[in-house]
């Protein structure tokens, strides 16, 4: 999302990192293209001059003419600056009432259905509570459908009443059901809305009256750019909400919203969200986001997210066998489904410092491990858990079988070969990283 923008903030950077003396001019023109870059990124003017006029201030009271490395200085200056400008610190939501009820609005297709989906996994999941989805949207005929589809998917019921076109009743209905049945958490999906349709905004505020939310959230799409931070301000001043949530991230967006709606709505962002898959849902973290849009990565994220899906057991295990060499293609699976629910691998790449920038015009999809699959998929049990006895004949077979060539079954082969060693040698302390097997980035 912030590639152009982390590209123009390197090179006004730059200015500070030249041979000649370091002035007050140098900085001005530096904090200049820093603004321009903020605005090309759709950030709302008012917001990147207030930021720039703020990281003067500091720059100058903070001895960046003086100092040995005043692009660094700057630097750190403007990434702290970043993240108060993005409410400094990490908003949780309140899960708060019996049962706590969650408001959701936005407009139309903003993508409000899916997060409900997507928060209704993360509070079952990360908080362990049981939560009841009240399908409130009665003008899309496909909503309550999809909601009843999201639901399959990550086990949370879904209440809906047939026949029933009035959403303040269906959600007052929704939380006597949840106290009878046990749900300590009831997500409220609403209509899209325009915040100029009166009779539109009337229902959602009666809404909130009527079921008194411990969270209102309002969900924009990011891809929207500055519509986005006025499209809140017009709801926020009807509805009054605790938080925003970004969605669409991963489409073709500058991030200006990500940067401006907070200093405009005086509101917290609370998750960013990207992807249709239900676990690509984010706690927004202010100076994680920050460090991001600087380049310089996110790896507190990265292992949190590997934490996720880490086993200290199987761990243990699978250390032995790559101690003594047993490290097979059954174990090379179990890792790339691992790394799959991760998420998306360019996403993680970008955490690391660096990286990001590195991979810009690297594509890797979602189907990056599809071929390397496929041939382990085409292999007998006994050849998976035996890859030495893979003799030229097998290979052939495998090729075969998974619709690849001898050439591709040949490279994954040599691949997972050297892996092996490696493993082998970093089991023992001397840690090398390893090339990524069958062919992963290619570029655009």
């Amino acid at each position: 999302m912030f590639e152009n923008l982390t590209d123009k903030l390197e090179r006004s950077f730059k200015i500070l990192k030249g041979e000649g003396r370091i002035t007050e001019i140098n900085v001005a023109e530096t904090l200049k293209e820093i603004r321009r870059a903020l605005i090309d990124a759709d950030v709302n003017y008012k917001v990147a001059k207030s930021f720039t006029d703020e990281v003067k201030s500091k720059a100058l009271g903070q001895d960046v003419l003086k100092s040995v490395k005043p692009g660094q200085m700057m630097t750190k200056i403007v990434r702290d600056e970043l993240a108060q400008l993005m409410g400094g610190t990490t908003t949780d939501i309140r899960l708060e009432g019996t049962p706590a009820v969650i408001l959701i609005a936005g407009l139309q297709g903003s993508g409000k259905t899916t997060f409900s989906g997507k928060l209704a996994s993360y509070i079952k999941s990360k908080k362990g509570r049981q939560v009841l989805l009240v399908a409130g949207d009665v003008y899309r005929p496909a909503a309550i459908d999809q909601l009843k589809i999201l639901g399959e998917q990550i086990g949370v019921p879904v209440y809906t009443e047939a026949g029933n076109t009035n959403p303040v009743e269906i959600a007052e209905n929704a939380i006597k059901y949840a106290r009878q049945n046990g749900y300590n958490t009831v997500i409220v999906d609403t209509a899209g809305r325009l915040a100029v349709d009166e009779s539109m905004m009337q229902e959602i505020s009666a809404i909130k009256q009527a079921v008194k939310p411990s969270e209102t959230l309002f969900v924009v799409d990011a891809m929207t750019g500055q519509d986005a931070v006025n499209t809140a301000r017009e709801f926020n001043e009807r509805l009054d909400f605790d938080g925003v949530v970004l969605t669409k991230l991963d489409g073709d967006t500058r991030g200006g919203a990500a940067i401006s709606i907070r200093a405009v709505v005086n509101k917290p962002l609370k998750f960013i969200s990207s992807g249709e898959k239900m676990d690509a849902l984010q706690v927004f973290h202010p100076e994680r986001m920050a460090d991001r849009i600087l380049g310089m990565g996110d790896v507190v994220s990265l292992v949190e997210r590997a934490q996720e899906q880490y086993d200290e057991e199987a761990a243990r295990q699978l250390k032995k066998k790559i101690v003594k060499n047993r490290f097979n293609f059954d174990d090379f699976l179990a890792q790339i489904n691992q790394i799959k629910k991760m998420g998306n691998l360019k996403d993680l790449a970008s955490m690391i410092p660096g990286m990001g920038k590195m991979l810009k015009d690297v594509e890797i999809g979602d189907d990056v491990f599809k071929q390397t699959e496929a041939i382990i998929g085409s292999m007998t049990p006994e050849e998976r858990e035996h890859p030495e006895i893979i003799n030229a004949r097998r290979r052939e077979r495998i090729a075969k079988g998974s619709g690849t060539t001898m050439a591709d079954v040949n490279r994954l082969m040599k691949q997972f070969d050297d892996m092996r060693k490696m493993m082998k040698m970093a089991a023992g302390g001397n840690m090398r990283m390893p090339k990524m097997p069958g062919g992963m980035m290619r570029r655009r």
